[in-house]
């Protein structure tokens, strides 16, 4: 059980530093502002088709914030389980059946949508949790 818990921690910190980093990024340095000036702009001046109580770059920074949060969360509450509640965590299909859905979900996004760096980590992070059921399971 002690490798199980060891590669699923491995997996949820993995994700809860992408996420802090993805966090940092949203709100400092220029890291996910677009190249053109001119597209931030013009981001600030449209609305989506599902309300004009916003503009595009205020989703652009909801999301990605949101987005951040959620694999922080992952990543604490997976390794707050792995290390202090190992037993319910290992024990339980629907908690590992969510982080396996959460884990696979991301990877399919980062393989349609983003770029290698968050990608290969997700890939990491979900070869690692899939490692921790199996060694659960041998051990």
């Amino acid at each position: 059980m002690k490798t199980a818990m060891v590669l699923m921690v491995v997996s949820a910190a993995i994700l809860f530093v992408l996420g802090t980093l993805h966090l940092v990024y949203t709100f400092t340095g220029p890291k996910l502002k677009p190249r053109d000036a001119a597209l931030q702009t013009r981001m600030q001046e449209v609305s989506p088709v599902i309300s004009a109580e916003t503009d595009m770059w205020r989703c652009w920074i909801g999301f990605n914030a949101s987005h951040s949060m959620a694999a922080m969360l992952f990543g604490l509450v997976y390794a707050f389980l792995a290390m202090a509640h190992g037993g319910l965590l290992f024990s339980s299909p629907f908690l590992l059946g969510v982080g396996f859905l959460l884990l696979g979900g991301f990877f399919v996004l980062g393989k349609l949508y983003w770029f290698s760096v968050p990608f290969y980590g997700i890939t990491l992070s979900l070869v690692c949790y899939v490692s921790s059921i199996v060694a659960a399971l041998v051990g």
